[in-house]
This record gives structure tokens, C-alpha cells and sequence, in this order.
């Protein structure tokens, strides 16, 4: 009977130290395909430099430049293999400004629990265009908003690879910013406020913020607790995110976010961008050559980190007052 016994037991304690070892192993493997998805400097080299090349011609809204930008950020994001936003066949928000077509670049990548919850990252695509005259006729516009538009790109891929958010990200690059709004304003028009749980809209983040590298500001902090959850977020890191340190220029009501902020979303824009002394904003000397794009990669994995208790549903931030 000892025998059997002793036998009984051993087969319990063998069984015991597999159970832990699968349990050990699938730990491992979580934590390894979680390392494995990055936020690759290499890429946000190449589509920041695409972005910004001569090719483009500076963006003009309604210009070949712009149509050539669109045509590659759509092939990113196909290449992602995300889906279309709403009922539209391909990833062309459409929509006429004064008579011209123009159209915004969007994509969707559905949530698994909460899909009629969303989460956005935003930045435009448009800029200055270029001059008539001069050697350097081009305004590339790498910070502005270049910059911004690879971090939503490369954000698409990370979460697309994560593969584990649980509201919907909608990835979306504006057209006409910088001719009065026209992008953001029709796409928040066709938006329902009440569904969008934050707005992450990606202003010139290619240049070192007031407090060196590792570090951003959040416009209209003081509006909900969305800078506090990113914060939070980031304890243990050597990121940090700040208030906006230029209050008299009113950022938080000059950029993309602005028209769903106004109806109450959580939206607000992330800028590395020294608006006092930013040398290089909207001149032809905004080149890729002037980015620092090591910090430019930490403030996208920044984001990236800081945003996903938002994506998984464990935060929720406050709204806007109206």
C-alpha cells in the first residue's frame, strides 16, 4: 500500500511541476511576442523622410503633392492591413472645399470588446506647398505636421501587431489644416461625439521640447484628467509629459482637435514644439536634416504606452465641459 501511495504522490508532484512549467512557459511567450512588437526607428525614418522628400512638393492641399502623400499614407496603412472607417469603400474620406475635392486618409482598426467606443490618432498631412521663386522653393514641412503623420502610421502598426485593444482605433490624417481646418472639421461633422472616448491629435513632435529629450506637452491639460492618465501611465520611464507651457497662444483651439473638443471629447494635442523660439516653423528650412529623430521614436513609443489603459478600457478620461 506504501508503494502505491508513495507512487500516487510522485505522479501528483510531476503532474504539479508540468502544470507550473506550462504556466511558466506560457508567461514567457506572452511576454515574448509583447517584446517583439516595437516602434521601429528605421521605419519612422523612412515615412518620415517620404513624407518630407522634395517629391512632394510641400503638400498643398489640392496640389499633385498632396495627392502623392495621401496615395502613400493609403498604402501604409493597406500594407497594415487595417479597414476602412464607416461605410467608405477604400481609405479616402472625401469631401469639397470651395469647389476642389480634397480628402482625408483614414483607417480602423476594431475593437475586440467595446467596437462603438473610439480612441483616434491624429495629425495632418498638408502643408505650405511651395514658393515661386528662390534655389529652395519646397516647404517640406517635416516637423509640420510630417512628423505627426508618421507617429500615427507607425501607431497604427504597433497596436495593429499588439493586437489588443479592446475599444476601436481610428487612424486618421487630415487634409487642410493649415488653410483653416477644413479636414478635421468635416470628419468631426460626420463624427458622434458621444462615442469617442479620446482624441490623441499629433502636432510637430520632431524637435526637442522647453525641457530637452524625453518629453512632451499636452494642450487643454487642465480641461479633463487625460494628461493625468498618460502620466500615470509613464511612472518608471524617463518620459514626461507637461502642461501646455504656452497658454496666451491658445493651442489647445488652433489645431485638429479643436472642433470634437468643442463638443465635449477629450481631445487634445500632443507638441514637442517650442512656439516661441521654433526657427524652423512654417519656413523652407523645415527639413528632415533639423529633426532629432532618436527622440522623435521615444515620443512615439511615449505615446504608444501612455495611451494604452485608454485602448484597453481600464481608463476612461474625463470630457470636456462645454
Amino acid at each position: 500500500m506504501n508503494c502505491i501511495a508513495d507512487l500516487y504522490e510522485l505522479i501528483n508532484k510531476m503532474s504539479l511541476i508540468m502544470k507550473n512549467k506550462s504556466i511558466l512557459l506560457f508567461m514567457f511567450l506572452g511576454f515574448f511576442a509583447q517584446a517583439q512588437v516595437v516602434i521601429d526607428k528605421e521605419e519612422v525614418i523612412r515615412i518620415e523622410t517620404e513624407l518630407a522628400s522634395d517629391k512632394m512638393e510641400g503638400r498643398a492641399t489640392f496640389s499633385p503633392g498632396i495627392e502623392l502623400a495621401s496615395t502613400f499614407i493609403e498604402s501604409e496603412f493597406k500594407k497594415i492591413n487595417l479597414s476602412y472607417y464607416d461605410d467608405l469603400k477604400n481609405y479616402r474620406q472625401e469631401f469639397d472645399v470651395k469647389g476642389k475635392p480634397a480628402n482625408n486618409v483614414i483607417a480602423v482598426l476594431p475593437g475586440k470588446s467595446r467596437p462603438n467606443e473610439y480612441v483616434i490618432f491624429s495629425a495632418h498631412y498638408d502643408h505650405l506647398g511651395m514658393d515661386k521663386e528662390g534655389v529652395d522653393k519646397i516647404y517640406n514641412g517635416a516637423n509640420d505636421d510630417a512628423s505627426g503623420t508618421t507617429a500615427v502610421i507607425a501607431l497604427a502598426k504597433y497596436f495593429k501587431d499588439l493586437d489588443k485593444n479592446e475599444r476601436t482605433i481610428i487612424f486618421v490624417a487630415f487634409t487642410g489644416e493649415e488653410i483653416g481646418g477644413f479636414g478635421s472639421k468635416f470628419f468631426s461633422a460626420k463624427m458622434d461625439p458621444n462615442k469617442v472616448v479620446a482624441m490623441f491629435n499629433l502636432e510637430m513632435i520632431g524637435t526637442e521640447s522647453k525641457w530637452g529629450k524625453n518629453s512632451a506637452y499636452i494642450t487643454g491639460f487642465e480641461k479633463t484628467d487625460f494628461g493625468t492618465i498618460l502620466q500615470k501611465n509613464l511612472v518608471g520611464t524617463n518620459f514626461n509629459f507637461y502642461q501646455d507651457p504656452y497658454p496666451e497662444q491658445q493651442l489647445f483651439y488652433r489645431s485638429d482637435n479643436a472642433r470634437l473638443a468643442a463638443q465635449g471629447v477629450p481631445a487634445h494635442t500632443i507638441s514637442t514644439s517650442k512656439m516661441d523660439v521654433e526657427m524652423n516653423y512654417h519656413k523652407l528650412s523645415d527639413e528632415v536634416s533639423t529633426l532629432d529623430l532618436d527622440n522623435m521614436t521615444e515620443i512615439i513609443k511615449a505615446i504608444a504606452i501612455s495611451s494604452q489603459s485608454i485602448i484597453n478600457g481600464s481608463d476612461t478620461p474625463t470630457r470636456v465641459k462645454k
